[in-house]
């Protein structure tokens, strides 16, 4: 399994639009972050986790020819509002599956209704095939994938175990029976925003504990705002076997 970070910034990205923070004005790529989104490659198959607003351009830096459906966390705009640009694969592919909780459905449907309804269809427009993620195991391709159900504050969120690949963001709590559903991973993703509490995020502190409690072989922090510091400075702190994804960074499982 090949996991691709598309995009490892929070909801503004990093540079953030008229910052003066000295992170956004850092020169090291790896500082450069745009909208949280991962890609998952195994078999033949190819499925992307959220399609927030750099989708495009993710796709692009990517060379992505093909991908066999999108899997959604959560409804907020950094997670889903590239969904028009689904349109190339659409073209080539025909209608592109999509997974997603029934509220998260709902909210796609009502912002998106040219590409969801079938009524009056404008020829240019995509189309999708829905598919409703519960809290129950379900599969792509070949490969079951084990929701995890956590809390963005109040809202919920999934997270997605995929063998031996677990993949969270926008998490700030999770139950005891879910975290369980996360032993034995050889690789967890998980957000640390930054290094200040927020109120529906891990901080640094949070994400590390989180970590310690799972214990995965290996952790990637993702989903950080310019106010967690600048990459090399942070990721010499970091305990061994935890390190800060970076955009367009490449891992096999």
């Amino acid at each position: 399994m090949k996991v691709t970070f598309l995009g490892t910034g929070t909801s503004q990205g990093i540079p953030v639009i008229g910052s003066n923070h000295p992170v956004c004005h850092s020169t090291d790529k790896k500082d450069k972050r745009l909208r949280v989104s991962v890609m998952i490659s195994w078999d033949e198959y190819t499925y992307i986790i959220d399609c927030g607003p750099d989708f495009r351009q993710q796709m692009l830096t990517n060379d992505v020819k093909k991908i066999d459906g999108i899997v959604f966390t959560h409804e907020h705009a950094d997670h889903t509002m590239g969904m028009d640009d689904i349109r190339p694969f659409f073209f080539r592919q025909g209608d592109i599956p999509v997974y997603a909780h029934e509220r998260v459905l709902e909210s796609l449907r009502s912002r998106f209704d040219y590409i969801f309804s079938s009524e009056n269809k404008y020829p240019g427009a995509p189309s999708v095939i829905e598919n409703l993620i519960t809290n129950q195991p379900f599969m792509l391709g070949n490969l079951q994938v084990i929701p995890i159900d956590t809390r963005h504050n109040r809202l919920q969120v999934f997270g997605f175990r995929f063998g031996d690949f677990a993949y969270l963001t926008d998490v700030k709590t999770i139950e005891e029976k879910e975290k369980k559903k996360l032993e034995g991973l050889k690789v967890l993703v998980v957000n640390a925003l930054r290094i200040e509490p927020h109120h529906s995020h891990f901080n640094l502190k949070e994400a590390l504990a989180f970590i310690d409690d799972v214990k995965p072989k290996y952790a990637y922090l993702t989903h950080i705002s310019h106010m967690l510091g600048f990459h090399e400075e942070v990721q010499k702190e970091l305990p061994e076997g935890v390190y800060i994804a970076y955009d367009n960074l490449k891992i096999t499982i």
